[in-house]
């Protein structure tokens, strides 16, 4: 089922052009979209609260405030709209203004270069607009829903360990070649009662900063393991559950691990005599982490996961080409799998310089023997360019969203995979 089937699609222009502004109205009311346009960020932002549109056009360069501040305010007030950028500057700062909205957790859909075609903007209007799975709406702003006074705090994050809130989501990860199913990455929901599904980006720096990272780490891998154990029990034909059996080595789950986290051998044993209780076989776990968590302690860092290697586990460099260090880590450092910043996938269909770097990895990780996985994969032409340039694994939005466990279950036997 598509979102337009169940989504009333509202646009919101933002565009100090009147002429501009109700070209687009026109245009977006053909295409069957509701649409409102304003010239005044203070208005705009009354919309956004009120109207909640799925769809934002902003203009870059405006006199009262530029698109870049109005990207922020978005950011920080956990804007989901799929978000279209319009300028009639240079396509690299367009580029650019597109990576930085991405960076900062805003679903860009696409750059609109003035002046623009009817039939460009109909189709970033008409594109595939991804909800939750069983949604009939976009998935809300990870707690929205709390009053600043109400933000949750360190003992609230205890409490929540201790009581069970805090669960893993599953996001699949794809072979780009035939879409069967490589795996799974694990990532962790808070479910509070007052704020709803709140997204890690709110509580690991809570975490990491109230000596809490390696009691949820652990929490969430048990608990992620013995959801995963079943699917390694499967043999030819299907497991206990009906889960089609995979070809090869078969999936892999995928664990993020914080620079904190590095410096605990005791939590990296717990997880390896985990794996051995529940007959899930080394190999079959990859624990992702940025390059900035390995520069903490390089030294360190080389000692656990060439150990974590010897043992059968995996490593995968996450949001490479983001950092000035990628290249040294990814030559000091024993991993196995390379993920390319969702930056450069969810701009590399309207940026040159992003499909260049995209492109680049993934040669780079052919040449070293590393499997390459592209982040932020949100269409079906993003996964098209990937397919074509080699890259080895896909994960986004076109595949899923993150689910719980029985969701992702179900998710795995309704498709038809492609051996």
């Amino acid at each position: 089922m598509t979102s337009s089937s169940v989504i009333r699609r509202r646009l919101l222009i933002l565009d100090d052009d009147p002429l501009i502004g109700q070209t687009m109205m026109s245009i977006a009311g053909l295409a069957g979209l509701e649409a409102r346009y304003t010239a005044h960020p203070a208005e705009f932002f009354r919309v956004v609260e009120e109207w909640n549109p799925t769809h934002i056009a902003l203009d870059l360069v405006m006199p009262e405030m530029d698109g870049v501040q109005v990207i922020q305010d978005l950011a920080l007030r956990g804007c989901r709209a799929a978000i279209i950028i319009t300028s009639g500057v240079g396509a690299r700062v367009l580029d650019a203004a597109g990576r930085l909205a991405a960076e900062h957790g805003l679903n860009i859909i696409g750059v609109l270069a003035k002046p623009f075609t009817p039939a460009r903007l109909r189709q970033l209007l008409l594109s595939d607009f991804p909800v939750a799975p069983g949604s009939s709406a976009p998935v809300a702003a990870p707690g929205v829903g709390c009053a600043s006074a109400a933000l949750p705090d360190a003992e609230d994050l205890r409490q929540a360990l201790r009581s069970g809130a805090i669960v893993p989501y599953y996001q699949p990860k794809v072979v780009c070649a035939t879409g069967a199913l490589a795996g799974f990455e694990v990532l962790a929901r808070w479910r509070h009662p007052e704020c709803g599904l709140i997204h890690p980006a709110r509580f690991i720096p809570l975490a990491e900063a109230n000596g809490l990272i390696d009691a949820l780490t652990l929490h969430v891998t048990e608990q992620a393991l013995h959801w995963f154990a079943p699917l390694c029990a499967t043999v030819d034909g299907t497991d206990g559950i009906g889960v089609p059996s995979m070809p090869g080595a078969g999936v892999q789950l995928a664990v993020n691990i914080s620079a904190r986290t590095l410096s605990n051998t005791a939590l990296f044993e717990e997880v390896r005599d985990q794996c051995r209780r529940l007959g899930v076989a080394p190999e079959r776990l990859s624990f992702e982490l940025t390059e900035s968590s390995a520069m903490d302690d390089p030294t360190a860092s080389l000692d656990l996961l060439t150990r974590l290697r010897m043992q059968g586990f995996h490593l995968a460099l996450d949001d490479f080409g983001t950092g000035f260090s990628s290249m040294v880590q990814l030559v000091r450092l024993p991993f196995s799998e390379l993920k390319i910043d969702k930056s450069f996938v969810m701009t590399a269909m309207h940026s040159e310089e992003s499909r260049t770097v995209t492109r680049f990895i993934v040669d780079l990780g052919r040449s070293l023997g590393l499997r390459c996985t592209a982040e932020g994969v949100e269409d079906v032409h993003i996964l098209a360019y990937l397919q074509a340039i080699g890259c080895d694994l896909a994960q986004g939005y076109a595949i899923a969203r993150p689910m719980p466990g029985d969701v992702a279950l179900r998710w795995m036997q309704q498709r038809a995979w492609v051996r």
